[in-house]
């Protein structure tokens, strides 16, 4: 019984844990690393051919994006998850193949002029397609017999429509050992799904760390508070841009924008419009109005009875084309507008912020994590001035972080959630799912509680049998960026390449000149370079 770490450790995304177990390797997520976790998403570190079994978590791209290259890599198994992840699925990965396939035409439109060899996609939207015939459904709390001595079972993890976390029981040789996979543990009192489930009994954990440092900001009434941001924009004639999510987040703010209708909150336009662009919100959003049996909340599911429906009023708007969505911009009427992706790092939301980050009447309103190196964490840290389409964009538009809509849940839940868990306390928690320092922190408060954890490093083995690490893990260092993915160097990048060619040039215009000169010239170098080496 072994357990390897090949992803989210001390990172936030890129989800993806390796249990092996009578001669046969379960994967437990398979997701996109992204921001500053990226290093190299095409390399797995496996033999893709050698696993029998997928466990997916949630359908969010950081613990699923990856399962089409794996499939297209040679994984012949079953992938199991929840009946609404399973269908989520199929209209994030089709999504993210394409801009998959959109990314690579951009680069080789880009490479041939420069001369350098054609890239070919992570994966196509066929590679996509072939995901639905590996996969495996199952209702919440039904126990699942991967095979003789495994066993799983889907838990509630409120955090995304069909999110769960995954007890696994496991024997082999006479020895019992039970593993829990956290995988994103939902916030409290979020419209439309449940709570979190509480998971009883383990004898290891691996237990996400998001918000494992921190407290979500009180908020009295979501809607009453986002309506006061689009009323006082509204009343100085500005738009209300809404990077989002689009699966998840995107359908908790229809559910709001229809409460706030309801009640008449935005006063200066009762009757305002909202701009859904996202082709994959739209294609969600059906999902999100079928089926939910066992999935929707007690107050969801009284709007339901009363014949409402969740995500639909007057003034909504659901753009598809790319024609529709230009034409939003050039409308001159206050709107709110909400747009994939939830970090400002790729899709239409970077349209939306070019045309409106420089207008002082307008807001922007981050509605949920931004990941370290993303454009979206660094608009949240006060940027001035940002880069889009290779165009400076001042900052003037105001900007909100509005904490209290995250589907993450805080420090404080975290703890109740693994409080829940620890009767009789587990013989380890491995904290993964945070950036590194987090990770760190919350190991630290568990551990100040009395209970063995430690957040482990990529690679990492672990003999669950013995309860021993095998292997350390490697430390990976974060990829470095002023503002991650959005395909262009920041001003002061372009500056430091500048300096760096001036330098080269007086190199090459010393050739030929006095040795003294020359050492004088070498030695400073080295004393520059050792500088900034490390730094």
């Amino acid at each position: 019984m072994k357990l390897t770490f090949f992803g989210a450790a001390k990172a936030v995304t890129g989800s993806c844990h390796c249990v092996e177990v009578r001669g046969k390797k379960i994967l437990i997520d398979c997701g996109l690393q992204q921001g500053r976790d990226e290093r190299d998403n095409a390399v797995f570190d496996f033999s893709p051919n050698y696993i029998d079994y997928v466990i997916v978590t949630h359908a969010h791209i950081d613990h699923s994006g990856r399962i089409p290259l794996l499939i297209k890599e040679g994984f012949q198994g079953q992938i199991f998850t929840t009946r609404l992840t399973g269908q989520l699925l199929s209209v994030m990965l089709q999504d993210s193949a394409h801009i998959q396939e959109q990314d690579a035409q951009w680069k080789n439109q880009k490479g041939k002029r420069a001369g350098r060899p054609p890239v070919e996609p992570l994966y196509t939207v066929a590679d996509a397609a072939q995901v639905a015939e590996h996969l495996v459904t199952a209702e919440y709390g039904q126990i699942i017999e991967l095979f003789e001595g495994v066993k799983i079972r889907f838990v509630d993890a409120g955090h995304l429509l069909g999110s769960a976390s995954v007890e696994m029981w496991m024997e082999e040789g006479g020895v019992e050992k039970k593993i829990v996979f956290s995988g994103d543990i939902g916030n409290v009192n979020q419209p439309i799904i449940r709570d979190p489930s509480w998971v009883h009994g383990a004898d290891y954990v691996v237990m996400e760390s998001t918000y494992g440092d921190r407290n979500h900001a009180p908020v009295a009434s979501y809607t009453a508070e986002l309506a006061k941001i689009i009323d006082d924009t509204f009343s100085k004639g500005g738009n209300v841009i809404i990077p989002s999510f689009a699966v998840g987040r995107t359908q908790e703010l229809l559910y709001f924008m229809r409460e706030m209708k309801k009640e008449g909150l935005v006063k200066s336009n009762p009757d305002f419009t909202v701009c859904v662009d996202s082709p994959l919100t739209n294609e969600a959003t059906k999902i999100f109005s079928g089926d939910l049996r066992g999935y929707l909340d007690e107050e969801a599911l009284e709007v339901v009875k009363e014949g409402e429906r969740l995500f639909t009023f007057p003034g909504l708007m659901m753009t598809e084309s790319s024609e529709e969505s230009k034409l939003l911009n050039l409308d001159k009427s206050s709107k709110v507008i909400i747009s994939a992706s939830g970090m400002c790092d790729a899709g239409r939301i970077r349209h939306h912020l070019k045309h409106n980050l420089w207008r002082e009447e307008c807001a922007i309103v981050f509605v949920g994590y931004q990941g370290e190196g993303t454009l979206g964490r660094h608009l949240l840290e006060g940027a001035k001035q940002v880069r889009l389409f290779g165009e400076e964009i001042a900052v003037n538009a105001s900007i909100y972080n509005f904490q209290g809509l995250s589907s993450h849940a805080d420090r404080d839940h975290l703890l109740q959630w693994i409080d829940q868990v620890k009767d009789p306390a587990p013989q380890q928690i491995f904290v993964v799912h945070g950036d590194a320092q987090v990770t760190e922190i919350f190991a630290n408060t568990l551990r100040e509680k009395g209970l063995p954890a430690h957040a482990p490093l990529y690679e990492e083995v672990f003999d669950l049998a013995r309860n021993v690490m095998l292997a350390a893990g490697v430390e990976i260092a974060p990829k470095k960026t002023s503002f991650a993915s959005t395909g262009r160097p920041s001003t002061a990048y372009h500056e430091l390449e500048l300096a760096a060619m001036d330098l080269l040039s007086i190199i090459r215009a010393s050739k030929g000149g006095a040795n003294k000169d020359l050492k004088k010239m070498a030695a400073q170098l080295r004393a520059v370079t050792e500088k900034w080496k490390d730094a």
